[in-house]
Formats: structure tokens, C-alpha cells, sequence
């Protein structure tokens, strides 16, 4: 039988590792960062790529049946990476004074959701929505990879993505409690549509990409492609027949601002860094945006920002990103040294297993 593990096999790893500044101090890292990708490529992942600051690293392939090497600039899907470009557009519009915290949403977006949620529950995961991927309509439309395959063309609305939990009750008060719902960034997306007039993805161009220089990332809207060098994302093909389906063609519009975002590792790096030192929120924005709550118990969650502790006591901040667990990543960051891990999952361990195990050798 074709298992994920079996097609890893047979695909073989390549890799290569780069570095630039003083070798003697990045000696440790550069080789853990090496041993981490290649442990992961090993059974977990077609390919992996990493970037900390100067050196980067990659392993694998770009795709099954090649020996083309994964390239350390690719570019990659970053799924739940988008809801911090969203948490910061909308702290922007708070610090302009366009919008507050406690604005209860409803009044800016009439019938959509109940009364008493407001931005910052949103943003912080707070809200009580149920989240649609988790839905039982959206389970019954994807009931598994053949639906996916069939559906990779379809656009899908925001109206449409909250249709997959109308009718459903809040699973606990707004503000009591904390449950991860992608429902709450489709909102928050239609929320900086209502208020700046403009579609998200123009705000965040306008307002983070351009200013930072973020070339390699994109808001692709209803675009399938991933165009430049970039890594093949796989879901298993549908019974009876064995192996794996290339699921790299997908129209985005499924996950819209909860996890439409395509990136690069310096672009993840760059961002991240530049959103927890305060180059793109006023003061006070930037103190809610790191004021977290418990979430799970492997991170905390600020405004559109997890957190976690490592064991010598130093705080990370950042976001993973799951795209249709065809693409997984995860970018921290402690504001003076950053890691970006993308990753192509298909067999194994999950590969943020390993990335946990990484994390220490490169920020403590």
C-alpha cells in the first residue's frame, strides 16, 4: 500500500544550509536548524525550509517524483499566518480612531453574528462563534480529500463562510472563555472592509506589505496559483485509489482572511519583527496586542498573536498556519532574533513536534 511514509521514501531528501555573519556564533544554531528540517523530511514532510536572521536551511524536495531541491527562498501557503496581518490592520484603525476595542461588532455589521461581541473578542478569540472549518455543514461539504479536489476551483464568499455556522449557539458567553474560531477573522475582514471601504487584502498592502517591503508575500483573493519557486503541498488521494493528490492548485477563498496569506521566510521574519518591536502599532495599540490570555497548553493568544514560554524562561511571539494540512507554519519571534519553519506535511509526526524541539536551540 502507498502510505505518506512510503512516498517519503521513495522521494529521498535533499538539503543545503547557507549562512552569513560570524560562523563561530552560528555554528550550534546552524546545525540544529539542518539536524531539525532533515528529522523532518526524514518521515514527516515532502520539504522544509527555515530562515533565522542570516542562515538558512532546507531539506527534501519541491515535490514527489523530483530531486529538485526545496529553494530557501520559496514561497509557500502560510494559512493562519494571515489573522496577525488582519490583527494589525484593524489596531491601526484603533489607533486612528476609526474603530475601538470594545466596539460591539454588530452594530457595524448588522445581522451577521450576536449581540455583544465585540472587536477585541474577535481578535482574541473570545468571541464564543463556533469556527466553520469545524462545522457540521462544512463537513458534510468536505467530507474528506475527494471534496477537496472536486471544490479547488470554487470561490467561496465570506457570506458563504458564515453560512457554515448560521443557526449554530455561541459555545460559551462573549469574553468568558477562549476557543480558536476561524469565524472570527472572516468577520474581522469584512469589519476593515466596512469601515476603510477597501477590501482587506488592499489595507494590508497598503499598510504593512508596501512599508515593509515584503515582496514575496500575497493576498492571492480567489487566485489557485503559487507562482515562483515553491514547495507542493499533498492530501491523500481519495479510496480506493492509493498514494497522494497535489492539492498545491486551491483556490484560497475557502480560508479568506482567516488563512489566505502566501509568504517567504525572510518576508515572516521581517513581519513579525517588525510587529512585536512597534514599528507598526502606536503605543497603546502595542501593549493590547501582547496582552494575552491562556489559550492552549501550548501557547498563549494576544490580539491576533500567540505567545509561549520556553523552558529558560524567554517569551516567543507569533503564529503557526495550517493550509488544508497540506502546508504548515510556524514564525516566531523574540523581537531581536527570529525563526520562520514552512513545511509540507504527509506522513508521521506532525512536524510541529519537531519545530517545538527546535525552538530552544535557537532562541535560549
Amino acid at each position: 500500500m502507498m502510505t505518506r511514509r512510503n512516498v517519503l521514501r521513495l522521494a529521498g531528501a535533499t538539503g543545503f544550509i547557507t549562512a552569513t555573519g560570524n560562523f563561530s556564533q552560528r555554528k550550534i544554531k546552524t546545525g540544529a536548524l539542518q539536524a531539525a528540517l532533515d528529522d523532518i523530511t526524514a518521515g514527516s514532510a515532502v520539504g522544509a525550509l527555515a530562515r533565522v536572521r542570516g542562515t538558512e536551511a532546507t531539506s527534501g524536495v519541491t515535490m514527489l517524483g523530483s530531486d529538485q531541491a526545496v529553494h530557501p527562498d520559496s514561497r509557500f501557503r502560510a494559512g493562519s499566518i494571515t489573522k496577525p496581518f488582519i490583527a494589525t490592520v484593524v489596531l491601526q484603525l484603533v489607533g486612528e480612531g476609526r474603530l475601538a476595542l470594545d466596539d460591539v461588532v454588530r452594530n457595524r455589521l448588522p445581522g451577521l453574528l450576536p449581540d455583544g461581541i465585540t472587536v477585541r473578542h474577535l481578535l482574541q478569540h473570545t468571541s464564543g462563534l463556533p469556527n466553520y472549518t469545524n462545522s457540521p455543514a462544512f463537513g458534510a461539504v468536505f467530507s474528506g480529500p475527494a471534496d477537496l479536489v472536486r471544490l479547488r476551483y470554487r470561490t467561496w464568499t465570506p457570506r458563504e463562510l458564515l453560512g457554515f455556522v448560521d443557526g449554530m449557539p455561541l459555545r460559551f458567553e462573549p469574553g468568558t472563555d477562549w476557543w480558536y474560531a476561524n469565524t472570527n477573522y472572516v468577520l474581522l475582514g469584512l469589519l476593515i472592509e466596512r469601515v476603510t471601504g477597501s477590501a482587506y487584502a488592499t489595507e494590508i498592502r497598503r499598510r504593512i506589505l508596501r512599508p515593509l517591503g515584503l515582496r514575496g508575500t500575497e493576498l492571492p483573493g480567489t487566485d489557485p496559483h503559487l507562482r515562483g519557486p515553491h514547495p507542493h503541498g499533498y492530501v491523500p488521494a481519495p479510496a480506493p485509489a492509493p498514494g497522494p493528490v497535489d492539492i498545491t492548485v486551491f483556490n484560497p477563498s475557502l480560508a479568506g482572511a482567516a488563512g489566505e496569506i502566501i509568504s517567504t521566510t525572510a518576508d515572516l521574519n521581517t513581519f513579525f519583527r517588525a510587529l512585536v518591536t512597534g514599528r507598526l502599532l502606536r503605543p497603546a495599540e502595542q501593549r493590547e496586542l501582547l496582552t494575552f490570555r491562556r489559550g492552549t497548553p501550548d501557547y498563549d493568544y494576544g490580539l491576533g498573536l500567540m505567545t509561549k514560554l520556553l523552558p529558560s524562561g524567554v517569551r516567543v511571539w507569533g503564529h503557526s498556519g495550517d493550509f488544508l494540512d497540506a502546508y504548515w507554519t510556524e514564525s516566531w519571534t523574540t523581537g531581536d532574533r527570529s525563526l520562520t519553519v514552512a513545511t509540507t506535511p504527509w506522513s508521521g509526526p506532525h512536524p510541529k513536534i519537531r519545530i517545538r524541539s527546535l525552538l530552544p536551540s535557537v532562541f535560549e
